[in-house]
């Protein structure tokens, strides 16, 4: 028979397992996955890490979250998203070729569906988008590509990504993102 301690104690052992449980062991470091481009800042001579990134701000960033717009809205950083609205419309511009899967304007990530290109049957795409910041700098876009290659009738198997395939991409959608913002200060 079980008793009303012993229930209320294994109550509370579930909940602390269920707390650890929803505690990260670790931060993903994106970098890792096959085609990031390593992003890494430098300041005074020094490489910024992810964790000198963090210090530098708090939960949402040294900037803030900033939902209602005010002074950042001039710049495109506070459009009613977190992210800098010129980035994110660009990689959405860019990436608009590819099937969408999810797209998070307040954390600032496009996920695209795979995509097999008509001139190339038997390969296949997927980019992930990371807008890191408020600011339109080349810092604050990071794009991931993956790629696999068919190996038999709807079997696919991880291949290399070209090298400069990251850095095309990144590039393009810094190159819509100033054209955007060109255009935004013109139409004033």
């Amino acid at each position: 028979m079980i008793t009303f301690s012993s229930f209320k104690s294994q109550i509370s052992a579930a909940a602390i397992v269920l707390v650890l449980a929803g505690c990260s062991y670790g931060s993903v470091d994106y970098d890792q996955f096959p085609g990031s481009a390593n992003t890494d800042e430098r300041v005074n001579g020094r490489t910024m890490t992810r964790a000198d990134e963090k210090e530098r701000g708090g939960l949402f960033g040294s900037e803030g979250l900033n939902i209602f717009g005010g002074e950042d809205a001039q710049q495109g950083g506070g459009s009613g998203i977190g992210v800098n609205s010129f980035l994110w419309r660009a990689s959405l511009d860019t990436l608009s070729f590819m099937p969408l899967n999810s797209a998070d304007p307040f954390g600032g990530v496009i996920i695209t569906d795979w995509y097999t290109p008509p001139e190339s049957p038997d390969e296949r795409f997927k980019l992930t988008a990371y807008i890191l910041g408020t600011a339109l700098r080349s810092d604050a876009i990071k794009v991931s590509v993956f790629r696999q290659v068919s190996v038999g009738p709807n079997q696919w198997q991880d291949a290399v990504v070209e090298p400069g395939t990251v850095t095309s991409m990144e590039d393009a959608i810094l190159t819509r993102a100033r054209q955007l913002r060109i255009d935004s200060a013109t139409a004033e």
